[in-house]
């Protein structure tokens, strides 16, 4: 029988970083979440990271807060490199809970590509983002087997 996981929440505008078999958790509510691994280590991240909406006026986005978002995202990938020096096989995964209005939707699928750009320029080979609207979602990711859930 195998001991039970340690699970580690993961709180909006944060990233938390695993070098052992643990679950990565958050809750998902106008939020991105990017999970990355190695294909072959045991390490892996989460990176939460709200949508501000503003307004209800088309989502205008700005230099400001994607900055912080890029940085964010630059130093969750560059910390997880520093776990896992010999990681040959870098993956990512993308969830999104969007927000309701549609306008504001807008702007959330540009901060989506904008992360997804980043990750492949970083070398890392992203699949295709899960996003949908309505409740929150729940998220599990287990970076050891590059299993993630959503609900």
């Amino acid at each position: 029988m195998s001991s039970p996981q340690r699970e580690v929440r993961v709180a909006p505008d944060h990233f938390e970083i695993v070098a052992d078999d643990a679950l990565l958790i958050a809750e998902l509510r106008s939020a991105i979440a990017v999970c990355v691994y190695d294909a072959v280590e045991e390490a892996g991240a989460l990176l939460h990271l709200r949508f501000i909406v503003r307004s209800t006026r088309p989502a205008d986005l700005t230099d400001t807060t994607l900055a912080t978002e890029l940085l964010l995202l630059d130093r969750c990938v560059e910390s997880l490199r520093e776990a896992m020096p010999g990681a040959r096989d870098m993956q990512a995964k993308i969830a999104a809970h969007l927000p309701d209005d549609p306008q504001a939707q807008k702007g959330c699928e540009s901060v989506l590509t904008l992360v997804r750009h980043f990750l492949e320029d970083a070398g890392t080979t992203v699949s295709p983002a899960d996003a949908a609207a309505g409740a929150p979602r729940q998220l599990r990711f287990r970076p050891a087997m590059g299993w993630l859930s959503l609900r």
